[in-house]
């Protein structure tokens, strides 16, 4: 009875080479193509993205380019460089071609410094680690992981990349209307974001908005379509069990993506009717309650940061037993406590309002719970050591980001549990010690995985092995650059640097803090620097890579048994493989090799364990 649908597929493959050049590489419907839409999407997002943190950090360490009186030796060279030493003036670089009232020849006003901080936190979450995490490797691996053709809904699958493309270009656009792009911070706390008047900006705003709706349409497309292939359309003996677990981390993801969005569709639906129709949801004056924007932002946002840090967790994963040879320590534990996160992430969001008046019975709660939610994500931590602990540990490029991602995540977390106790957290609300958490968290965390999964896949994405040299000089770097950037915000943050301030110079009590700020820039600088070696091998390896293997990396999971490199569409020809055991049987004294992979079955019929 089963034998028609494999011919089925088989045919359908054989269809697909008819296809032309739009349906092939622009509007396709295969996962694969889709996912690769999704990462170059997201990578030149991350490039402006990136460029507006550097110019900020420029701003902060050189306010309205004042070197001051006594400037480092680093800073005299960027002078000599780009500025004007008889002045002591050093604007922006690269910058002049911005034209007024945005930019004034290289330097930044206030308004647009409040513009670039809301865009590049914006960008940076919503269009390049949610798309990459979540849209790209979602995609491309789900399908390939569980052993299916496809996705449940291809067609919905490439509406929702175009959908996502479409929210990037609006969010894009507000940087060419009057006013200039929305500038209330990227939480867009009501009033400041509910009255035009309080930042300057009218279209700005309402297009960020409305990019936002937009992306959760997308979203909202993406998660349906992981949830019901993930349940519907595993192999032959791919039991939930023996799922990778980077498909649990996608799949919980997706749920809570499902569940997370409405909220937050409703609210920026609440703040353009306030903003455009007259309305008052968020508006004292006419009877509203700006905390309402608060909690609805805030129940949606704190399941974000778990959609955005949820995948690297599964990546890492993923990556740490395939280099250290050794299965995962304690599958069902790491299983068990991203389904853990899971639950807890939903009774949290009060940890971002403890200054908002809450009763102190409910903001005890919220500390209570915020405290309990760290437990799955040191399992999670002492898990991944545990897989590291006598392996035979291979140092590739992949592994060395996911260990990196291990590090920067465990400081990120251990500087989240000073902010889940209310009364320290008064102390350092609204500092730079808040900054450097969530930088550690998601970029120290979310962007080290995203690079791992990267190098990772990239031979059964492109067919072609990246270099290893210029992979490592690119972790080095960016490791360097990122813990030169954003450790020392902790310690400006306890020294009370507020964060969001455009000139730190006007603030007497923050003079003896100032020479970190030159630092941190300079740090970021190099971290931005430091990037142009993925760029080089990125383009380079696309094209002209060595010719990757079948299984480059001896890994057990079903991507790399689909034929040839990379994997054609249909994926697994015309049968597809039937699973025997779990994803990391690694150095099983069943087999001579040190991995076994998935859907091979051994003399006698034995499937292994799991």
């Amino acid at each position: 009875m089963t034998s028609p649908a494999p011919a089925k597929a088989h045919d359908a493959h054989a269809e697909h080479h008819e296809l032309g050049f739009i349906r092939t590489y622009v509007f396709s419907t295969d996962h694969k193509m889709i996912g690769r839409q999704f990462l170059f999407m997201a990578l030149f997002m991350m490039i402006i993205g990136g460029s507006l943190a550097l110019m900020m950090r420029w701003e902060l360490a050189w306010p309205e380019g004042n070197v001051g009186p006594n400037p480092n030796a680093a800073t005299r060279l960027l002078l000599h460089l780009f500025g004007d030493p008889a002045a002591g003036d050093l604007p922006i670089p690269f910058t002049s071609w911005i034209p007024q009232p945005y930019m004034f020849d290289g330097h930044m006003p206030p308004e647009f410094y409040n513009a670039a901080f809301t865009m590049h936190a914006t960008i940076m979450i919503f269009f390049v680690v949610m798309p990459i995490l979540v849209g790209c490797f979602g995609n491309f691996l789900i399908p390939l992981m569980i052993g299916a053709r496809d996705m449940a809904f291809p067609v919905l699958n490439m509406l929702s990349f175009w959908v996502g493309a479409i929210a990037g270009v609006i969010m894009l656009s507000s940087f060419l209307v009057p006013g200039g792009a929305a500038a209330g911070g990227w939480t867009a706390y009501a009033p400041l974001s509910a009255v035009p008047t309080y930042t300057g900006v009218t279209w700005g705003q309402h297009l960020w908005c409305i990019s936002i709706i937009v992306l959760g349409i997308s979203s909202l497309m993406g998660s349906i379509n992981y949830i019901t292939t993930i349940i519907n359309m595993r192999a032959p003996g791919m039991t939930y069990f023996r799922m990778p677990l980077v498909i649990w981390s996608l799949f919980i993801t997706a749920i809570l993506l499902l569940l997370a969005l409405p909220v937050l569709t409703a609210a920026l639906a609440m703040l353009l009717l306030d903003r455009m129709a007259g309305t008052s949801f968020f508006l004292p004056a006419g009877g509203g309650e700006p905390l309402l924007w608060q909690h609805l932002f805030w129940f949606f946002g704190h399941p974000e940061v778990y959609i955005m840090i949820l995948p690297a967790m599964g990546i890492g994963s993923e990556i740490l037993p395939v280099f250290a040879r050794k299965p995962i320590f304690g599958y069902r534990a790491m299983a068990f406590s991203m389904i853990g996160i899971a639950f807890l992430g939903w009774i949290v969001w009060g940890h971002h309002m403890f200054q908002s008046g809450m009763n102190p019975t409910l903001g005890t709660s919220f500390m209570i719970s915020t405290m309990v939610i760290a437990v799955p994500s040191a399992i999670k931590t002492f898990n991944w050591l545990g897989t590291l602990w006598g392996g035979n540990i291979h140092f590739k490029v992949p592994m060395m980001f996911a260990l990196g991602f291990v590090a920067m995540f465990v400081i990120g977390g251990l500087s989240g549990i000073f902010m889940a106790s209310t009364p320290v957290d008064i102390f350092i609300h609204d500092t730079y010690f808040i900054v450097g958490h969530i930088h550690y968290v998601l970029f120290g965390g979310s962007i080290f995985a995203l690079f791992g999964a990267i190098y990772y896949w990239f031979p059964k994405m492109f067919g072609r092995m990246t270099n290893p040299f210029l992979g490592h000089v690119h972790f080095w770097g960016t490791l360097i650059g990122f813990n030169g950037t954003f450790f020392p915000m902790h310690i400006i943050g306890i020294g009370g640097h507020m964060r969001r301030i455009y000139n730190p110079m006007q603030y007497e009590f923050l003079h003896p803090l100032q020479h970190w700020n030159v630092f941190m820039t300079l740090s970021a600088l190099f971290l931005g620097l430091s990037q142009i070696p993925f760029v080089i091998n990125f383009i380079y390896s696309l094209f002209f890579g060595p010719k990757a293997e079948q299984n480059p990396w001896h890994a057990n999971t079903l991507e790399w048994t689909a034929a040839p490199t990379p994997a054609p569409h249909g994926n697994f020809g015309p049968v597809l493989p039937t699973v025997y055991r779990g994803p990391y049987e690694y150095s099983s004294p069943e087999v001579e090799e040190d991995y076994l992979p998935q859907n091979r079955l051994l003399a006698g019929g034995t499937a292994g364990t799991h």
